[in-house]
């Protein structure tokens, strides 16, 4: 039985409709939009989802198709309680594998039932015993952030990394959102939103989930830290008047190359540059890397500006107000004192 069974096939012409240059055409265009109906990293991952079920049922002897509400839950338990030494995936992992699961049987015309007792029941009962608090990247705080600044050059990698820090950590940007940021509206076909510089700070239009947001990143009070000069200086440098905002830079650092960035680009980029700053001396290199990521940036905003929450929810494009505080780490933590409030 091979890894990947049954690979579906591409949306087509119905078998009972002749083809012609105007339908075949809509069916080019129909695809298009079928590859953008799932953002594309997680498309992959997804995929790599479907494989890792489909090579588990070959060595357990069994077909993924069509879907088993009964196979699928023997897996996600070997999942959290494999035999020998694999590793045990953790809650939030195994529900990642379901939605590549339900995913994958969708591209392939089926549907797998999550709600049945064989799944549902399994997973509560995993989430009930097996689930831990969330483990949350450290927050970059305003003097982190100035701190790992000062570790980058001047040269244009180095304009284009500082420039990256500060939009990413003034418009609380996740890094998918921060590589995908076009020069203008409509440059590419691959971009997620675009930037609008005006004279009070830059306006970043974005692509999400549920539709279209805006946000606003006003300019700084001071030059080494003004998100917005700094990216007017990486863009005046890199001569980007079209396309990708952030791309590669060519090995000698002196041409900005067409190739966009991908996200896990920012991932490197913060670890790098937390670990040059020095931050978190306390930890070994491997925790303190570990520590920081592009998620640090949003929660740095989120915990270190003082201003009223509404408006941190709002740039951080959260629909509660409670998904913010998750990126508050210790902001309030004692800050209102109820057991005195309480008269104790």
């Amino acid at each position: 039985m091979p890894d990947t069974p049954e690979i579906p096939a591409p949306i087509a012409l119905p078998d009972h409709v002749a083809g012609s240059g105007r339908l075949d055409r809509l069916v080019d265009t129909a695809r298009g939009y079928a590859d953008h109906a799932v953002a594309e990293n997680t498309r992959k991952a997804y995929a790599r989802d479907w494989t890792a079920f489909a090579r588990w049922c070959r060595m357990k002897g069994a077909d993924p198709l069509p879907p088993s509400p009964e196979l699928v839950g023997l897996y996600i338990t070997d999942l959290v309680a494999p035999s020998g030494r694999t590793r045990a995936l953790s809650v939030a992992s195994i529900k990642r594998r379901l939605a590549g699961l339900s995913w994958g049987y969708a591209q392939r015309g089926m549907r797998l039932d999550r709600r049945d007792r064989h799944i549902s029941s399994v997973l509560a009962g995993i989430r009930r015993r097996h689930a831990r608090p969330p483990v949350q990247k450290e927050a970059i705080g305003p003097d982190d952030l100035r701190a790992m600044l000062a570790t980058h050059g001047h040269d244009l990698r180095g304009l284009r990394d500082r420039a990256m820090l500060l939009i990413g950590f003034a418009g609380a940007l996740r890094r998918s959102e921060l590589v995908g940021l076009d020069r203008a509206k409509d440059d590419t076909l691959d971009g997620s939103g675009w930037v609008e510089i005006l004279e009070a700070g830059v306006l970043v239009t974005l692509r999400g989930k549920t539709g279209w947001r805006a946000v606003e990143i006003a300019r700084g009070s001071s030059a080494a830290t003004c998100p917005v000069q700094t990216l007017e200086t990486w863009l005046g440098f890199a001569k980007i008047e079209v396309g990708p905002l952030f791309t590669a830079v060519s090995r000698d650092g002196r041409r900005a190359l067409p190739r966009r960035l991908n996200d896990r680009h920012v991932a490197r980029l913060v670890q790098r540059a937390a670990l040059a700053a020095g931050l978190r001396p306390d930890l070994p290199d491997a925790e303190r890397r570990a520590l920081f990521a592009g998620h640090s940036l949003r929660a740095g905003l989120a915990t270190s500006a003082e201003i009223d929450e509404r408006h941190v929810q709002k740039q951080l494009g959260h629909a509660s107000a409670e998904m913010t505080r998750r990126y508050q780490r210790s902001r309030d933590r004692f800050r209102v004192n109820l057991s005195k409030a309480a008269g104790l």
